[in-house]
């Protein structure tokens, strides 16, 4: 499946926008992630297993909280991070 990556992780897969990822649930496909570019994953999940909070994904369009949601080869995953500031 396609996976968007936001542009402040894109150091990570060589500047690359988007790339390819396999994996029948949101937690396998950063796991497949993190073999290709190493990293990526500690950046988007913590050690509680929980999506960091300044990151967001989306499978085709809808917001996503949980690892263990299932994705298809046909599915499109957006990753973003959240700004924030004062």
């Amino acid at each position: 499946m396609r996976v968007h990556i936001p542009s402040p992780l894109r150091s990570y897969t060589g500047g690359e926008s988007e790339v390819s990822a396999d994996g029948a649930t949101v937690d396998e496909v950063l796991w497949d992630l993190d073999r290709q570019f190493r990293g990526l994953r500690y950046r988007m999940v913590d050690e509680q297993r929980r999506v960091r909070r300044h990151m967001r994904v989306f499978i085709n369009g809808a917001q996503t909280f949980e690892l263990d949601d299932a994705v298809a080869p046909t599915d499109r995953v957006e990753i973003h991070q959240a700004l924030s500031g004062g």
